[in-house]
């Protein structure tokens, strides 16, 4: 099925508009001029971190976290979910410094990770993919990376069950289709293919997702659960429950950064309002939070019982921070300035002590103090890749506000 007209020209007349607001909007914020001085600097250290930590990796491995108690750095193969964060901050660290070096590392990596196009068994082909062979592209473009993106989305699509309408998440053996708030993030992936290829089946499969996701997936008060379990035969909800988080009922920090970062980008992609909507109102619940501390790196959970004493997320603050700084262009002036200001907090500390390792330190990773899944106990209290990603991606975006 071929991209139709009347999408296209929504999509082009979207970006249009954007482009204007945008200009508009990046003059009115107010970007901090002293941590602004900082950005070179950020840049260049983040660099020196990358290059220390892969000198560390073997081949065909990828870095999952460091543990400092037994100077250890854990690993993955490609298949791991995490696999296309480490090149991807690669890419964007050599956008940023120019260092070679960098690049033929990334490179590296996605020679390692071109074979997961085909995988079929995983929803995070976006994360996997998007992030690394998307940056490629802009970045250090090669022909053949096109090929492996337009594979990863036609794999990514096997997934989707149009009786339930949504992206199967994890695989189960019993009757029941689950689906989580972060596959919200692998959606980018199918916009572009549709983008690429003229083929509109891509586009529709993210928004009837996405739509599914809204209905579902979101409390009264737009937080949002983990997990949703779905009846296989007739797309009815079976339950819903959080896996990473504290409780069913709580609100996961990372699972509400998911979830405002991917209606962000559905509201680029479509312009739909209703998507714009919804990141508002996630964006309202976080930021307007009794338990987001001042410094505003949330806890791993707004509803952990042991607050103020709970493990801080870094992860969550940087995917939160990237978000807030592409929804402050779409959304009302007073809306962006409070979105902007938050986000420059989480920077501003986010490259301050607790959270950013000493040079030399920390296995190269960038970040300390993220929480991977802390009710298994499992990269608790640890560095994470996705974390230094999305905060590299978060002071990129930053940087075009810088005058």
């Amino acid at each position: 099925m071929l991209f139709t007209k009347s999408v296209l020209t929504g999509c082009l007349l979207g970006l249009m508009v954007l482009t204007s607001a945008n200009a508009q909007e990046l003059n009115t914020f107010k970007a901090d001029k002293a941590f602004s001085k900082t950005l070179k600097s950020q840049f260049q250290d983040a660099a020196k971190q990358y290059k220390l930590q892969m000198k560390r990796i073997k081949p065909e491995r990828f870095p999952k976290t460091y543990y400092a108690k037994t100077d250890s750095l854990e690993t993955s193969n490609s298949g791991w979910w995490c696999s296309g964060f480490t090149p991807g901050t690669l890419l964007y660290l050599y956008k940023e410094t120019k260092d070679e070096a960098l690049l033929d590392d990334a490179e590296m990596m996605l020679g390692w990770l071109k074979k997961e196009q085909f995988n079929k068994t995983t929803h995070d082909l976006g994360f996997m993919m998007y992030c690394s062979f998307g940056n490629a592209l802009q970045i250090a473009p090669k022909p053949e990376y096109k090929e492996i993106l337009i594979n990863s989305a036609k794999s990514l699509l096997t997934r989707f069950d149009p009786k339930v309408k949504a992206i199967k998440s994890w695989d189960s053996k019993k009757p029941e289709y689950l689906v989580i708030i972060d596959n919200m993030m692998n959606l980018e992936l199918l916009f572009w293919a549709t983008r690429t290829t003229g083929d509109s089946s891509f586009y529709k499969v993210a928004v009837t997702h996405a739509n599914t996701t809204l209905k579902n997936h979101f409390r009264s008060n737009y937080s949002s659960y983990h997990v949703i379990d779905y009846n296989p035969l007739n797309g009815e909800v079976q339950k819903k429950k959080t896996a990473q988080g504290y409780a069913d009922e709580s609100a996961w920090a990372r699972g509400q950064a998911w979830g405002l970062y991917g209606y962000t980008v559905m509201y680029r992609e479509t312009k739909d309002k209703r998507y714009l909507e919804q990141a508002n109102h996630i964006a309202s619940f976080i930021l307007n939070h009794p338990s987001l501390p001042k410094d505003k790196i949330p806890y791993w959970d707004f509803n952990a019982p042991d607050i103020p004493n709970a493990l801080r997320d870094a992860s969550a603050g940087a995917v939160m921070a990237s978000a807030l700084l592409e929804l402050c262009r779409y959304t009302s002036l007073a809306e962006g300035k409070t979105y902007f200001s938050a986000a420059q907090t989480m920077l501003k500390n986010l490259f301050t002590a607790p959270y950013k390792a000493p040079q030399g330190t920390n296995g190269g990773f960038i970040l300390q103090h993220s929480v991977g899944h802390k009710p298994q106990g499992t990269e608790v209290d640890v560095p994470l890749t996705y974390a230094d990603y999305y905060f590299v991606e978060a002071l990129m975006r930053y940087k075009q506000f810088v005058k």
